[in-house]
């Protein structure tokens, strides 16, 4: 059995929200001959996606070419639209929880999946959480790594923490809007340096933040192996100690002591870092991850750890286990 827990898709028709709200980076599709789709960024090109993107069918045969029993949906970062006006964001959550509740509800035990929430608005976005967990059974949702520049530690977003802990719905945190991005736009650097860093600025500010202190049934996994945190986990201990009137301002706990409570995904591509980041994170705490279905991605998902770690237990927490825990199913 494998679970993939980082897998993103969108509606094959999207409304074109930039002609209809008259603002913003909204995206929608422009379906070509070739069997592929432009998304299209406000009124310029962003991306070309192929139909597994948003097709379950062509989905579904490379689930199965992969043996990949079910995966967990997403959205896609770029549609979180946390920039747009709170009704509007309110909108666009709504459509795609909708889509990804149905695409649950058509295929049983194949899919599961995560909503969106419109977090520049938190009465929205709590509005929209229960939604999610009371009309669309979604187990979960998936949230960005920050909230228009705010780190997920600011105090503005306590009632959705409060929210998520009292629904007993867990978290899945994606990085975007990397932080220096527009500094390094060649080299795909923003996907290359930028996401391992934003990924652990995110755990960085909820545990300096304290939110797990205030919120500790929360269940929260960080994408891509849990970016730069387990290879810096010393320089962060180790600037805790030596700064502790800087960094323990709002948290008087070690950030290491939080190691073990919460998820990453499995996705670091190399051998070495998967056996890293299992002994420093813990073998309880790891997910299997593809970022299906982009480049950067794992092509065939589980195959790492299916062809490093031998140990049929620890393979099988890697591989499902754990993500039934982080789901609680």
């Amino acid at each position: 059995m494998k679970i993939d827990i980082h897998t993103h898709i969108m509606p094959e028709k999207i409304p074109n929200w930039y002609e209809k709200f008259g603002y913003g980076d909204f995206i929608r599709l422009e379906h070509q001959d070739t069997c592929c789709a432009h998304m299209i960024k406000g009124d310029k090109m962003f991306r070309a996606v192929e139909p597994n993107c948003w097709d379950t069918p062509a989905r579904l045969d490379e689930m199965d070419g992969t043996d990949v029993t079910m995966q967990v949906l997403s959205t896609i970062p770029v549609l979180f639209n946390y920039w747009a006006k709170p009704a509007h964001g309110l909108e666009t959550s709504r459509f795609f929880n909708d889509h990804i509740a149905e695409c649950v509800c058509n295929h049983p035990g194949r899919f599961e999946g995560l909503g969106t929430v419109p977090l520049q608005d938190i009465d929205l976005a709590v509005k929209e959480l229960r939604r999610c967990k009371e009309e669309l059974s979604l187990p979960g949702v998936e949230i960005g790594s920050n909230i228009n520049g705010k780190n997920l530690s600011d105090p503005c977003f306590d009632p959705f923490w409060e929210a998520v802990q009292e629904l007993d719905m867990c978290i899945f945190v994606h990085p975007w809007e990397m932080m220096g991005e527009n500094d390094m736009t060649r080299y795909w650097l923003p996907w290359l340096v930028g996401m391992p860093a934003e990924t652990s600025r995110a755990i960085c500010s909820m545990i300096f933040g304290g939110v797990f202190e205030r919120f500790p049934r929360l269940r929260v996994a960080f994408a891509h192996g849990g970016g730069s945190f387990p290879a810096t986990i010393g320089r962060i201990n180790h600037g805790f100690d030596v700064r502790p009137d800087l960094c323990a301002i709002d948290n008087p706990h070690r950030p290491g002591s939080y190691i073990g409570k919460f998820w990453i995904d499995s996705l670091v591509h190399d051998p070495k870092a998967l056996a890293y980041i299992i002994d420093i994170m813990g073998a309880d705490a790891i997910c299997m991850g593809s970022d299906y279905p982009f480049p950067l991605g794992e092509h065939h998902p589980g195959k790492l750890i299916e062809t490093v770690i031998q140990d049929k237990e620890l393979q099988e927490k890697l591989l499902y286990k754990n993500a039934l825990a982080w789901l609680k199913k």
